[in-house]
């Protein structure tokens, strides 16, 4: 399994996210060889439906399965707590996480869960968000789920 080329792909759908004017964070879900089960990108803005973080978008694309157990699932930013409980909930055993230096989620869930994180820190990973955030704090802060003034 090319990790790269999974967190290449969930990358995309970051970029495609930004273009309809949504949050910038990507989501694939694969199978242990690599290919491509589902995609997902962050849609909370564009559908006003604060569950609509990517991983979730990508876990709903899958629809109904019972191989979660075989698949990895890679994301642009570090999983929230609603995200991690979703990859959780269907015990997806492996994560690829583009990056967690602008938001760390709930990695010691994972931890205690027998998951294996992999965490590549990637360059584009880090200057997506730190962009948007920079540019769009109130949206990233109400994606998060910080109280607002």
């Amino acid at each position: 399994m090319d990790k790269q080329r999974l967190l290449a792909e969930a990358i995309a759908e970051a970029k495609l996210g930004s273009s309809e004017g949504g949050i910038p964070i990507g989501s694939v879900l694969a199978d242990l060889d690599g290919k491509i089960i589902s995609r997902g990108h962050n849609l909370r803005v564009q559908t006003g439906d604060p569950t609509a973080h990517a991983e979730v978008v990508c876990i709903r694309n899958a629809g109904r399965r019972t191989d979660w157990h075989k698949l990895v699932l890679a994301s642009t930013l570090s999983p929230c707590i609603m995200c991690t409980g979703t990859s959780l909930l269907f015990r997806i055993p492996k994560i690829i996480i583009g990056e967690n230096q602008t938001f760390q989620g709930a990695e010691d869930l994972f931890a205690a869960n027998g998951v294996q994180c992999i965490v590549l820190n990637d360059p584009q990973c880090i200057e997506m968000m730190r962009d948007f955030i920079q540019a769009h704090p109130d949206i990233w802060n109400e994606d998060i789920g910080v109280p607002g003034d």
